[in-house]
């Protein structure tokens, strides 16, 4: 097969640049505010205890992007819809966020966004234990907690170290290690891809101050 540079050129300025491997395993999150007693507060659910994945685990309603989602802000409005009972006509998107990926989770695409009706929001008992609210200014005025995770690494027996000329590197005991923060509001821990999330929000608002 031969094919000259123009080709190349030609069909690369023809593409938009993404993430790679993205498409393995692409999910959405929608990071949801509610005006309650006369204060902003962003809104959080439990995960169902009867969830084979996270139970009882604090988090953003979210969820895998379908292939009949127009977009990934598709996918947040709909998880968000699903879980909490609302229509489209009850909420509304303001931004997305920087997209996160993850080596274990693949790529998640989080949305900011406005609950206009909370009166409306019934969660779904299927997915939903239950939701909690935590105001704003708690979270302009909160630093998490830094934890670490260290993660091994370790490969299969029949890994091809042969082929690999600095060889001794890997062969040794190899550990990453993953900032993980924590946040404390009542009996609710906030920790994981969530805290990480919400941190980032927090301080994109606290710089546009």
């Amino acid at each position: 097969m031969s094919v000259t540079i123009d080709q190349i050129k030609q069909k690369l300025a023809q593409r938009e640049a993404g993430v790679l491997d993205a498409r393995s395993s692409k999910s959405a999150v929608f990071v949801p505010f509610i005006e309650k007693d006369k204060e902003l507060h962003i809104l959080f659910q439990v995960r169902s205890k009867q969830l084979t994945h996270q139970p009882g685990e604090v988090c953003f309603p979210g969820g895998r992007v379908d292939l009949t989602d127009t977009s990934e802000e598709a996918t947040a409005k709909r998880e968000l819809c699903e879980e909490l009972g609302l229509s489209e006509a009850d909420i509304t998107s303001i931004a997305p966020l920087d997209v996160l990926v993850t080596p274990f989770r693949g790529t998640i695409f989080p949305y900011v966004g406005q609950i206009l009706s909370p009166n409306n929001i019934s969660p779904s008992e299927h997915e939903v234990e239950e939701i909690f609210t935590v105001p704003l200014s708690f979270l302009l005025q909160t630093e998490p907690e830094l934890y670490k995770m260290n993660i091994h690494f370790e490969p299969d027996e029949n890994f091809p170290f042969d082929l690999i000329p600095n060889r001794e590197a890997y062969t040794t005991k190899r550990t990453q290690t993953i900032p993980e923060l924590f946040y404390f509001y009542d009996q609710y821990v906030i920790w994981g891809l969530t805290a990480r999330i919400l941190h980032h929000l927090i301080e994109l608002i606290k710089s546009e101050h």
